[in-house]
């Protein structure tokens, strides 16, 4: 059983609070307000509403942290910064359909240093602290151990926010699906990286994510003994929104895969 760090235990504070909003929440679907941020991009008053309670639960603890959410921005300066995302699948859970959670994510001078997932449809916690492992309901994480791409099991996003991508995110997707023994898009980029850290996925890959999709799910995989990079497996995958993760061997195969589809836009400087 893994002892949490007194700020691991303030997120996991936080993220079941806001899962207790947004399980209340998915009785009444039918009221709910909605509005598109932009085309195939959702956001309801539950993401606002579990976000504060988020917020209000880290700035009750940590009143000088800053934080970057992804409903209300980025605020306050400070060398600890708390990335979250408050509902991390939110069409699939306007839907009805149980694949969403709760990310939230501590950077510090940079570096993340924590993170807890939060699935309230399954009531799974996935912490992790850097240095100190990752874990799912005081399971230790470890990522697979499969060693050849043909056996992997793959999870992916569809790049819905950069249509400008698409064609070579089709080329790379079909590649996969002849490679693998299989190709998944569950809908919440947050899970998916945990089902990485879990080995429930052999490896991840998606363009055009923020960083508080990844932060939280990036500490799990590495902390899990896994990789994390961009397109190229270089470590701008937070500034680029473009990932690869996977377990090591997996990793350096998915990434031959890419290599060809990489166009001048996807290649990070």
């Amino acid at each position: 059983m893994s002892l949490l760090h007194p700020m691991v235990n303030i997120a996991v504070k936080a993220a079941r609070r806001a899962g207790r909003v947004i399980t209340q929440a998915s009785d009444n679907l039918d009221i709910l307000t909605v509005r598109h941020k932009s085309l195939n991009d959702l956001v309801s008053e539950v993401d606002k509403a579990a976000e504060d309670a988020i917020i209000s639960t880290l700035k009750s603890a940590y009143p000088d942290h800053a934080i970057l959410a992804e409903e209300s921005g980025a605020t306050g300066q400070s060398e600890y910064v708390w990335v979250i995302d408050p509902l991390d699948g939110t069409t699939n859970f306007l839907h009805g359909f149980p694949q969403y959670c709760v990310s939230i994510g501590l950077v510090h001078k940079g570096i993340i240093s924590h993170g807890v997932i939060y699935d309230p449809t399954r009531n799974d916690l996935y912490t992790a602290t850097r240095g100190r492992g990752a874990y799912l309901n005081d399971k230790r994480l470890r990522v697979s151990k499969r060693i050849k791409l043909i056996d992997a099991l793959l999870g992916t996003g569809f790049p819905f926010r950069m249509f400008e991508h698409m064609d070579a995110y089709v080329g790379i997707l079909a590649d996969f699906m002849g490679k693998t023994a299989g190709v998944r898009r569950p809908g919440a980029a947050a899970l998916d990286l945990a089902a990485v850290a879990a080995g429930r996925f052999d490896g991840f890959f998606e363009i055009g994510l923020a960083p508080w999709d990844m932060a939280a799910g990036c500490l799990m995989i590495t902390e899990a003994g896994g990789l994390v990079g961009d397109l190229q497996g270089n470590e701008h995958h937070m500034e680029s929104g473009n990932i690869v993760a996977a377990s090591p061997k997996i990793f350096s195969q998915m990434l031959q895969v890419i290599e060809p589809h990489l166009t001048a836009a996807l290649r990070t400087r």
